[in-house]
């Protein structure tokens, strides 16, 4: 076989060639063509070894890394310098039947199979095919292309990857293959066990389904996990509308859902000698039998039992969230436009526009307002509540008619967009560059062209953050009010900030680049952390007031709750960063169903089941599903998420002259 003729038999290949190994067979090809004059073969192995000499230092640390070095490095070149050529005598026996003869170059090492039954002139024939036929396997090798379709190829052997610990020695692909079929069967398994126990919970009112109870332990009391929560019904709204209708999904509990709190909404609202606000929705509600009037009854809760009687702020905007998703998913906009649907969203949206004493943009809020319901150190301007807050806006101007009052108050709507959008992303958003311009903060600036506008004092900044925020990686933080700035990071408010696009792409992005850098604290070994970090020592005793459950790495203080995965998993679709969900999924599904399904876990890393959790949590079950869902058809993310909003994504305004 002549060179030119080996060079033909490579450029062939079907297999795709990284640059690098373009490179490598240009060279081969030019030296070979001004050397066709002479012998041949030596002259073909001469330019592959200036083209190895051509390749920078780098290049060829990147082939020495794909397990190739021992056939690509000093016992090759140093065949190709000898000049002693030996001569042998015609009609040798094929390539293939006198394998291992070279002995600078490993059998093991680099073995390909040519064309059966040639017959070779001389040894160094020979020698130079079988030389270029070790580089065009070096180089489906680097090109990570699949090799093992050809019988006479000899195992390669692989570096094993310090996270799996596999040795490829010994790989049996029939266990591999076991392995995934038994893993896809235990997954179905778990998705048939959650489906069932989701249906368990519905509850009933007059022959309808109209939510799903908060829990199912029947080893605990029921305290208040017999009703029906409107924040902990969103996920299990979500995956009935998700789930498609000829696989079992039921967009109809969603729709009684609306309808029924809707109901609720116009009851009296009554604590002590105070009357709440109108539009104020309840936190929960659940159906007794009332045996003296012989008929089920609704008894609802607008905060007035729960723990630290505060009114469920978020309430409200989920139940705008989750109409949207109903009217997106079923495109029944019948709904929407009912005039005692209409009502009830301007009623919650009067209620946050309302006119009072604040500067800020931002929704002013008690302690314990929302899904963290006790005292923690949230209270004024908590994130969570303003990205729910701009979620719904968004939302109900989408689904607002224009029509009496409707138009002045879309009117109010886009001015409050446009002026939240700006306060969050500038005065919340936290990366390295942030935190070094607050750690060089001056105090005491008056007048508008004040940079520190709150006043912030740096020595106020908590240790923990200049270790927990990494170079490539930003956030938005808790809470930002007068001489304060909550530098935790809370799960939902980010995420809900994604969705809703009340952070830029490139923030998005950002908060996806924070989650990678500090897996280990905010995952850990179960999703999700709702707070990093936990509260400690002092500051738990004086923030929280010694509540005996919001205790270090608990609950509400730095718990783990597997309810929130679908908030991770849909932010994680939107900025294009699945493989970030699939890997917290698959840390999911290794305990939750065995554990129970339980509402949260403790431990800095999530390790243990929480030691006051309702196991059968409704919405840990819901949020796996939803999370599930969306894996399975991205396409579901729409239900949930709103796109950018061009008229907002550069806002002329300036913080002296916005309000």
């Amino acid at each position: 076989m002549e060179p030119a003729d080996s060079l033909f038999y490579l450029q062939q290949k079907e297999e795709r060639r990284t640059p690098i190994a373009e490179q490598l067979l240009e060279t081969l090809e030019k030296e070979s063509d001004e050397a066709s004059e002479k012998s041949s073969d030596f002259s073909a192995l001469q330019g592959f070894k200036s083209a190895w000499y051509s390749l920078p230092s780098a290049e060829k640390k990147n082939f020495k890394e794909d397990e190739v070095s021992e056939c690509f490095e000093e016992p090759l070149l140093g065949s190709l310098e000898t000049d002693d050529v030996k001569s042998t005598h015609n009609g040798e026996a094929p390539l293939e039947s006198r394998e291992g003869e070279n002995p600078s170059i490993p059998k093991e090492k680099c073995q390909d199979s040519i064309g059966k039954g040639e017959s070779y002139k001389s040894q160094e024939e020979n020698e130079s095919t079988e030389k270029l036929e070790k580089l065009n396997k070096m180089v489906r090798v680097h090109s990570y292309e699949k090799i093992v379709d050809d019988a006479s190829v000899a195992h390669i052997p692989l570096k094993s990857c310090a996270s799996i610990g596999t040795n490829f020695e010994n790989f049996e692909p029939n266990s591999i293959y076991s392995a995934i079929k038994l893993n896809n069967t235990e997954n179905t398994a778990m998705m048939e066990e959650a489906w069932e126990t989701l249906k368990k919970s519905y509850v009933y009112y007059k022959g309808l389904p109209v939510g799903t109870l908060a829990a199912m332990d029947p080893t605990a009391e029921a305290l208040n996990y017999n009703q029906v929560f409107v924040r902990d019904f969103v996920p299990s709204g979500l995956a009935c509308l998700m789930r498609p209708a000829s696989a079992g999904g039921d967009p109809e509990i969603v729709k009684n859902f609306l309808l029924k709190t809707l109901h609720l909404q116009g009851w009296e609202k009554r604590i002590d000698n105070f009357t709440l606000g109108e539009g104020v929705m309840p936190a929960s509600f659940k159906v007794l039998y009332d045996s003296h009037r012989q008929r089920e009854t609704l008894v609802a809760d607008f905060g007035g039992s729960a723990i630290g009687r505060v009114a469920p702020v978020d309430s409200g905007f989920w139940w705008i969230i989750l109409l949207r998703s109903y009217t997106k998913c079923t495109h029944d906009y019948t709904l929407s436009e009912k005039p005692e649907v209409q009502r009830g969203m301007k009623l919650i949206l009067n209620l946050c526009l309302s006119d009072g004493f604040d500067t800020f943009p931002t929704l002013l809020c008690a302690d314990g307002c929302s899904m963290i319901d006790r005292r923690m150190g949230i209270y004024g301007y908590p994130i969570e509540i303003q990205a729910l807050f701009y979620f719904a806006l968004r939302c109900s101007r989408q689904m607002l008619k224009p029509e009496r009052d409707g138009k002045e108050l879309i009117k109010r709507i886009d001015k409050r967009i446009t002026a939240l959008s700006y306060h969050i992303r500038n005065y919340y958003w936290l990366d390295f560059t942030q935190l070094n311009n607050i750690y060089r903060y001056k105090t005491e600036e008056y007048s508008h062209t004040a940079v520190n506008k709150f006043n912030v004092i740096p020595e106020s900044i908590p240790d923990w953050v200049f270790d927990f925020m990494p170079l490539r990686g930003g956030y938005l933080i808790g809470n930002v009010s007068p001489a304060r700035m909550d530098f935790r990071w809370f799960l939902v408010g980010n995420c809900i900030a994604i969705l809703s696009s009340l952070v830029t792409p490139a923030q998005a992005t950002t908060i996806m680049d924070l989650i990678e850098e500090r897996w280990e604290d905010l995952i850990g070994e179960m999703p999700l952390k709702i707070v990093y970090p936990a509260l400690e020592g002092h500051d738990w005793r004086t923030v929280t007031g010694f509540d005996p459950k919001n205790t270090r790495w608990s609950y509400h203080n730095g718990g783990t709750w597997p309810a929130l995965i679908w908030l991770l998993t849909a932010a994680c679709i939107k900025t294009g960063r699945p493989q970030i969900a699939k890997r917290a999924i698959e840390l999911l599904e290794q305990r939750l169903s065995k554990d129970g399904w339980p509402e949260y876990y403790d431990g800095k890393a999530g390790r243990y089941v929480g030691k006051q959790a309702r196991r059968y949590q409704t919405w840990s079950i819901s949020g796996y599903l939803v999370a599930k869902l969306m894996i399975e058809n991205p396409a579901n993310l729409l239900i949930i998420s709103l796109e950018e909003d061009k008229r907002i994504s550069k806002p002329k305004l300036t913080r002296s002259i916005s309000f």
